[in-house]
């Protein structure tokens, strides 16, 4: 399962170099994630110095989510083609360049353009990143507790970005996107001293360049299509036929990978139920989140008068809690396995986001809010971390960029389609001229909405249950059969031949 090019961590004590190559990759992954969220609370100051429309600000957000959605697929598989050290450390260069860009430039249109390149850096980075880890540590513990401290990384970065990004919007919106070039450009230096080699994948069969471009174009045009929907209307021709021409796109895409010889990705990976459960459970998981986020976000700001910072620090507990159980999830997964860890985590999004119904326009932080932010960043620290063991799990070394980049996928598809539907139920439930109390009442179909998709994710996952532990320390397993079946559920190794 892991290559003995890229250095597998040893069973023992990990050394400073392993330490210096995962604090990296963690580093990426922390910026990637703060890019995300740090932008929002400053669109207000860059759109008065700019003098940008609502519009256009949208572009700013919807720019990195296109950039970075659209082309994840074709960033993973380029990793496992032309070696992940080299794309990670390259895609880290640009994102870092794209980092200063915009925080220098005085257009929108040039603003908009560096959030894109920012986006398709990212795109790059991050499947990247997760199959540097995958091949690294082995299968088991090793790689359940490398795995944790990454995932929780992602999270903290998140939740992070809001504070910060309230910090900073008060000196200036530019800092924002300033902040991440030099975390980025030290990462670079330490990354080309410490990420151990990989080469070229050496046997596969020519490069599937029809794949790639109707895959990045199906992708692309997937995420512009959600992320203009709630503007051109879900029911106006140009978004039924956007769809259209998205499905048509994957009809083609399908077709292609079936019959080429090196495919983008590998259809057989996707006849594993585990592997299905990860990646429909990731799009429940962060689309459930984000249009939760959303909406408080918006009750706090326009309905309580809370300031940026202060709406920033009332998610902080979530964000801590995550950040402190980095180091106890791997262990956590390795008694319990992946399934009971995701579907409990599901369980505590659901109430949470149940309890948090409970709002009014004078509620008690301690008692009506906080409750929920505390399960909520209890289920990110349980049930982020399982799907990317869940989703990495079985799966040979010359795919695990390829398996990153699909989840990685399923994570932006499934926040850029679920915050435009949740977005849309809210449109659908308010009118011009409501009172406060109207304003909240068009805010609750969208959070019941948001627990509905938690619970479809529990519900997802809830098959996965079922399955048995395996009771050997080697499972071999043919090209076809649910080899990740067998993995998800313990830390036991798993070869998987074609």
């Amino acid at each position: 399962m892991t290559s003995p090019l890229t250095h597998p961590a040893p069973q023992g004590r990990w050394t400073p170099r392993l330490w210096g190559t995962l604090l990296v990759l963690c580093a990426a992954m922390f910026l990637d994630a703060l890019d995300v969220s740090m932008v929002g609370v400053a669109l207000p100051s860059i759109g008065s110095e700019l003098d940008l429309s609502t519009s256009t600000l949208q572009w700013i957000v919807s720019g990195y989510i296109l950039g970075y959605g659209g082309l994840l697929l074709l960033g993973g598989r380029t990793a496992d083609l032309l070696g992940r050290r080299q794309v990670f450390l390259v895609a880290l260069g640009v994102f870092a360049l794209a980092s200063l860009l915009g925080g220098l430039v005085d257009s929108g249109p040039l603003l908009i353009a560096s959030r894109f390149i920012k986006g398709l850096s990212a795109a790059f980075t991050a499947p990247a990143g997760l199959s540097i880890i995958t091949t690294t540590f082995a299968e088991g513990p090793l790689r359940n507790r490398a795995l944790s401290i990454y995932t929780t990384c992602a999270a903290t970065g998140f939740s992070m970005g809001l504070v910060l990004s309230g910090l900073l919007t008060e000196a200036s919106w530019r800092l924002t996107m300033l902040l991440p070039a030099p975390i980025a450009v030290v990462a670079l230096l330490v990354g080309l001293k410490l990420i151990p080699r990989s080469e070229r994948e050496k046997d596969h069969r020519g490069y599937d360049i029809p794949g790639a471009i109707i895959g990045t174009a199906s992708m692309l045009l997937l995420v512009f299509t959600v992320v203009q929907a709630p503007q051109a209307g879900w029911g106006s021709a140009r978004t039924l036929l956007s769809f259209l021409a998205v499905a048509v796109l994957l009809t083609v895409f399908v077709g292609i990978e079936r019959r080429s010889p090196s495919p983008l990705i590998r259809l057989g990976v996707l006849r594993s139920g585990s592997q299905i459960r990860a990646q429909l459970g990731a799009m429940a998981f962060f689309g459930s989140y984000v249009g939760f986020q959303f909406l408080v976000t918006l009750y706090m700001q326009s309905l309580l008068g809370w300031s940026a910072l202060h709406t920033a620090l009332a998610f902080l507990p979530a964000g801590a809690l995550v950040a402190l159980s980095s180091t106890k999830v791997g262990a956590v997964v390795d008694r319990f396995g992946t399934p009971r860890l995701i579907a409990a985590g599901f369980a505590l999004m659901v109430v949470g986001y149940a309890l948090f119904l409970r709002v009014d326009l004078d509620p008690v932080y301690a008692a009506v809010i906080l409750p929920t932010m505390l399960l909520i960043g209890a289920a990110c620290a349980l049930v982020f971390p399982s799907l990317n063991i869940q989703a990495t799990n079985g799966v040979d070394d010359h795919e695990q960029g390829m398996v990153s980049g699909l989840l990685n996928t399923s994570v932006q598809v499934g926040g850029a389609i679920f915050l435009a539907v949740v977005t849309a139920v809210v449109t659908a439930n308010s009118s011009e001229g409501s009172s406060p109390q109207d304003v909240l009442d068009s805010y609750r179909p969208g959070l019941m909405v948001v627990t509905g998709i938690a619970l479809a994710g529990l519900l997802i996952t809830l098959p996965g249950l079922r399955t048995r532990r395996p009771q050997g320390s080697v499972v071999v397993a043919q090209s076809g059969k649910s080899a990740q079946e067998l993995a998800e559920s313990g830390p036991e190794r798993v070869a998987v031949r074609d």
